[in-house]
């Protein structure tokens, strides 16, 4: 494998390096320093350099969020429920507590499901054209404002996280923020 290879293999798998790559601010040569390739400094540094350029220029080989028309919504009282079934389907769901309800579910993953009416939490819904880069942005700028995150999900019409009931107003701001491609997401 070139130096070359070696060094968008290492950077591939350390996706904030990947991040930094395209966004710009990376110091090369410190960068180089850190990857685990048996080579010169300088020439990784270099193979670093043309990596981002070829970043800079579309030729990343990802998807890069595009900016999407997407409604941005919030639902409070939301919580899990145990039971999964369909999501959206208003399935028949035990509630954490034992009791028998009928809630419709919002996320469904395996046996569990975040679903309105069901506790204190708070999700915020994006509807429109959505993919994982922009559920990856959202996380990580939930993460840097200190917002825990319950549960999330993405398809391919709608990117949903459920968040604590007193950070349901930053989340939604994050999201719309994200969304509707200001700042960093469409770096």
């Amino acid at each position: 494998m070139t130096v070359a290879e070696e060094t968008r293999a290492a950077v591939r798998e350390r996706p904030f390096l990947h991040d930094a790559l395209r966004a710009g601010v990376v110091n090369y040569a410190a960068a180089a320093a850190t990857l685990d390739i048996d080579a010169d400094r300088d020439a990784v540094a270099t193979a670093l350099r043309r990596f981002a350029d070829d970043l800079a220029a579309g030729a990343g080989g990802t998807t890069d969020g595009d900016v999407v028309d997407a409604r941005v919504t919030m639902e409070r009282g939301v919580g899990r429920v145990d039971g999964g079934g369909d999501a959206g389907n208003g399935a028949d769901a035990a509630a954490t507590d034992g009791d028998a309800v009928d809630h419709e579910a919002l996320l469904s993953v395996g046996d569990a499901a975040f679903a309105v009416d069901a506790g204190d939490a708070t999700a915020v819904l994006a509807r429109g054209t959505v993919d994982a880069i922009h559920l990856e942005r959202v996380l990580g700028r939930l993460r840097t404002a200190g917002v825990p995150v319950e549960a999330a999900g993405v398809t391919p019409s709608a990117l949903l996280v459920v968040v604590g009931r007193r950070d349901g107003a930053t989340a939604l701001r994050v999201v719309e923020t994200a969304v509707e491609g200001d700042g960093p997401l469409n770096a």
